[in-house]
């Protein structure tokens, strides 16, 4: 035990030591907002990039339904009327390049429900999507007042009604609480993101370990200090505790950061700063005040001393499942480039857990929700998306023990393909060769 807590130190501080580790680790929060602001910051500029499209719009019904398709960024759409329209093509060779496409309003629109567009390229979709939301709108009303009902349209509009859906849940004492879908959504999808992440990721960091080790022939050396069972459990537990850290240290970061951008919103957002405060001061603060206590409440509709406790049960599970696999298939190979043909198949059970909970976010309690998150190559992932949701204790409980059974037995399968592996040099393994040492 002595020698496996000397390789635990070992591989735990030969990474939480290194400068990248501590400056990747406080920069991470910060680069994953940055990369969900990404998709945001290139929508803006390919919507804000370029000189506008002109688009002819031709009208063959007379009833000036071409001026419904309004300008857009980037499209700019010049209405006309006429018959003229038997040729499109010859119309467009005239613009002389002037305009990139003809856009055409049958008469017998209302009847077919079909308008076309002509263009030497393909449309793009929010091209598409806007022309078809302008006529939709345009027709409707359009077909509404050819019943010759008065204020139709009005009436219809007015009995429209938009219902705001408050969730509520009783607490085993039978007291109402505030629930929110949005949090408990959101909060899933993250554990589920970081729990893949952590788990590949350090995954391969044993593996890459392993085979550099086994390449400069150190490993020879530590095997003859202590037994290879040891060996590849010190690195898989270090790594592991890695990965507590980090998590450890994201905790703290997330939570400063929320008090710090609490205290400025709410400063940011005083009426003092709004407007006249004698003016503005009763119905702001009130406003603030209840739009604040509703975030708070939903936000703090969770259980998250809960969830966080189930995520490191099922970190520790998976990771040790996982790992495990890595550090054996890293021992069977010379090079990392040879542990392709071991490892997709690892790497496509992740991915299969990751789309499954992606796919549980629409409904945690449904069938393949529940068994996906027994299984015990998916649990780690899809439990993630399902535990903000309440997840019934006996499910949860048998989970927890067929995770650790599993990975229990994958460890020792493991063991016994390190410890004939990791001192073979020079030939390529194969399927079989690894049945073997297992048998």
């Amino acid at each position: 035990m002595n020698r496996l807590w000397l390789i635990v130190q070992r591989e735990y501080f030969s990474i939480v030591g290194k400068k990248s580790f501590i400056i990747m680790t406080i920069l991470m929060p910060f680069i994953i907002v940055l990369i969900g602001a990404i998709p945001a910051a290139i929508a803006y500029f390919n919507d804000n990039s370029g000189e506008a499209e002109t688009y002819s719009v031709i009208d063959e019904t007379g009833m000036n339904y071409a001026a419904a398709i309004t300008d857009i960024e980037g499209y700019h759409f010049a209405p006309l009327s006429g018959d003229s329209t038997a040729k499109p093509r010859e119309f467009y060779d005239k613009a002389g390049g002037a305009i990139s496409g003809v856009i055409i309003i049958p008469k017998n629109v209302i009847q077919d429900k079909k308008i076309t567009i002509y263009s030497e390229n393909t449309i793009s979709p929010g091209l598409k999507s806007h022309i078809n939301t302008c006529i939709n709108d345009t027709l409707t009303a359009a077909k509404i007042a050819s019943f010759g009902v008065p204020d139709l349209d009005k009436m219809m509009q007015e009995a429209q009604v938009d219902v705001s859906v408050n969730s509520v849940r009783w607490d085993d004492n039978g007291n109402e609480e505030k629930s929110s879908t949005e949090v408990a959504t959101i909060l899933g999808m993250m554990l589920s993101l970081l729990t893949y992440m952590f788990v590949l990721m350090y995954g391969a960091m044993i593996m890459n370990s392993v085979i550099e080790e086994k390449t400069n022939r150190i490993v020879e050396v530590v095997v003859s200090s202590c037994k290879p069972f040891q060996l590849m459990m010190g690195k898989i537990i270090g790594v592991g505790l890695v990965g507590l850290t980090q998590f450890l240290i994201w905790v703290v970061l997330v939570i400063a950061l929320g008090t710090l951008f609490s205290l400025i919103f709410g400063i940011s957002t005083s009426p003092q700063v709004i407007g006249d405060p004698q003016a503005m001061q009763a119905i702001t603060a009130q406003a603030q005040e209840d739009t604040m206590s509703s975030i708070m409440q939903s936000i703090l509709s969770v259980n998250y001393a809960y969830v966080l406790s189930c995520f490191v049960l099922y970190f520790i599970g998976g990771y040790l499942l996982y790992a495990s696999l890595f550090a054996g298939f890293g021992s069977a190979v010379d090079e990392a480039s040879e542990a392709s043909q071991f490892t997709t198949p690892v790497i496509m059970l992740m991915i299969i857990a990751l789309y499954a909970g992606i796919a549980c976010v629409e409904n945690p309690n449904g069938q393949m929700a529940v068994w996906c998150s027994i299984i015990p190559f998916t649990s780690p992932v899809v439990m993630m998306v399902r535990l903000p949701y309440d997840v019934p204790g006996w499910q949860l409980l048998l989970s927890i023990l067929l995770l650790f059974a599993t990975a229990t037995l994958l460890v020792w399968v493991s063991a016994r393909i390190y410890r004939t592996g990791i001192l073979l040099y020079g030939k390529k393994t194969s399927i079989r060769d690894i049945i073997r040492w297992i048998r």
